[in-house]
This record gives structure tokens, C-alpha cells and sequence, in this order.
């Protein structure tokens, strides 16, 4: 399976904000430091998660992110789809027509039972909300 670390960090560092005690903004540099994750990663990650809905950032001194919506309204899968990063198992191009696995352009035998194990893999994460963590 293809997950991305980009998607797995994105998903540990929403939920180190959505597990906070207060309303208060989580600063990059806290979500870096108790998540071991790269501060310059970070940001990448949240400029997508930002873009997408996901966080807003606070300006000024005590500032740093927040959730954009309430935390039964946001899915696990919203999370890996805003920072554009697929989950694959098949190893396909992502163009519609043909595999890798193939020379000339058609779909491997097993393109359909991969396909459908990504999408059993993204109904269960579109129905763990960040409330239900």
C-alpha cells in the first residue's frame, strides 16, 4: 500500500491540534516538536491543509493554527485529500488508461481488485471523524 509520509504526517499533526485541552493555536514548532516531524514539512503540509479547508492560521505573538470546522466535520480522508496525495494500491499511472505493470498500456489483471481495496480504504477513513479519535 501507498501512503504517503506527507499524508501520515498531515493526519498525526491534525490530530495533535484537534486533541488540545484549550481553543488556543498550536504553533508549526509545537506540532514539530511533539510530533518529531521536520518544522520545514510542516509547513509544506499546511499550506495545503490551509488552502483546502482544513486549518486557518492565527497571526501574532501566540498565534499558529486552529481547525477550520468542528471536529465531527472533519473526516480523516478530508485530511489525506487536501494535501493531494493519493492512496494507491495499484501500481497505475494516474492516467485512466493503463498500469505500469503492463507494456502496452492496458490494466493489469488484478487493476479492479486493487481499485476496490482503495476504495474500501477510503470509505473506512471518510468515516472516522477527528471527534470520534
Amino acid at each position: 500500500m501507498i501512503l504517503t509520509t506527507k499524508a501520515r504526517y498531515a493526519v498525526m499533526a491534525i490530530i495533535e491540534i484537534s486533541s488540545q485541552k484549550t481553543e488556543q493555536p498550536l504553533s508549526l514548532n509545537e506540532i514539530a516538536k511533539s510530533q518529531n516531524i521536520s518544522l520545514s514539512y510542516l509547513e509544506q503540509i499546511f499550506t495545503h491543509l490551509k488552502k483546502n479547508g482544513i486549518v486557518k492560521s492565527i497571526k501574532g505573538p501566540g498565534g499558529g493554527y486552529i481547525l477550520s470546522k468542528e471536529k465531527s466535520q472533519i473526516n480523516i480522508s478530508d485530511i489525506i485529500k487536501a494535501i493531494e496525495e493519493p492512496i494507491k494500491m495499484t501500481r497505475c499511472s494516474l492516467e485512466k488508461h493503463g498500469c505500469i505493470a503492463t507494456s502496452n498500456k492496458t490494466k493489469c489483471k488484478t487493476h479492479h481488485l486493487w481499485h476496490g481495496l482503495e476504495n474500501r480504504i477510503y470509505d473506512y477513513l471518510n468515516s472516522i471523524s477527528l471527534d470520534k479519535l
